[in-house]
């Protein structure tokens, strides 16, 4: 059975990880072996118990306490379980806690790209995406647009910040990913050489003069395909582009250049999908 904890002293070091260590902190100073970060409400918190993520303990308004974090708490044996009112808890996080309950959870070692890739038809590579927000939503994308696996570059923004895992609605916790490449350098180069050496056709979505539209029939046929994302903003880097096989643009409209890469990435999902 869980400790139910009434808070009553905010600078508890045990509150830490909720209250006072940023998500780059949670990541690499506690247990940086394999570090910690935070899941917010009961959907995303119960996905990822589903995928296997460890639990260390739980914050929530009082009131939750027998309503929707009982299921959680339940599932969650032996791990403290902290506690106020609402405004009490809005203090010490910072923010109001719209979903009621947050949850510290120990991270997992990632797979390799060959594992997650193993039997994929359809990937996506993001490249030096850092806006949370955009993560979270091309994971949702991509988990309900048919993605298999989704490569994440090294100089992207950390999948599991809290706020991209917010934006997923946990379905970060559904779809496999793994990063490519252990340095900035290792991208394009290595990155885009070790795709095409596991049979995948690689399309850089990106604005060109020699760009097929997405809708192309020899784009939308090949057997394994990774739809590779540029980062907001200035999109694939000129030797992303050079290196891929095609080159893809969505066609646009009233003088609109281009889409945000979360927009853009689920048009792309869905029309590249395999039927």
């Amino acid at each position: 059975m869980s400790d139910i904890i009434e808070i009553t002293d905010f600078s508890a070091p045990e509150l830490d990880v909720f209250a006072r260590l940023t998500d780059m902190q949670l990541r690499s100073r506690l247990e940086p072996e394999r570090g910690i970060f935070i899941a917010e409400s009961p959907t995303v918190i119960n996905l990822a118990l589903n995928a296997g993520f460890e639990p260390i303990s739980l914050i929530m308004e009082r009131r939750h306490i027998s309503g929707p974090g009982k299921p959680i708490i339940d599932r969650c044996p032996g791990i403290p379980v902290y506690t106020a009112d609402d405004e009490l808890l809005a203090k010490l996080t910072g923010f109001p806690m719209t979903r009621g309950i947050l949850c510290a959870m120990r991270r997992k070692p990632l797979p390799t790209v060959a594992k997650v890739c193993e039997n994929a038809r359809r990937i996506a590579v993001m490249e030096n995406i850092t806006d949370v927000t955009n993560i979270g939503a091309i994971f949702r994308s991509a988990a309900g647009l048919g993605i298999d696996a989704v490569l994440v570059t090294p100089s992207c923004c950390d999948p599991l910040y809290r706020r991209a895992v917010r934006v997923s609605m946990g379905t970060i916790f559904q779809i496999p990913w793994a990063y490519i490449g252990e340095r900035r350098e290792d991208w394009p180069g290595k990155g885009i050489a070790e795709l095409k050496s596991l049979g995948f056709k690689t399309a850089a979505m990106a604005l060109s003069d020699d760009s097929v539209s997405i809708d192309d029939p020899a784009l939308m046929a090949e057997e394994k395909l990774a739809i590779i994302l540029g980062t907001e903003g200035d999109g694939l880097s000129p030797k992303t582009i050079a290196d891929c096989d095609y080159t893809v643009r969505i066609e646009m409209s009233h003088g609109v250049d281009s889409l945000n890469v979360a927009a853009a990435s689920a048009v792309a999902f869905w029309q590249l999908r395999v039927k």
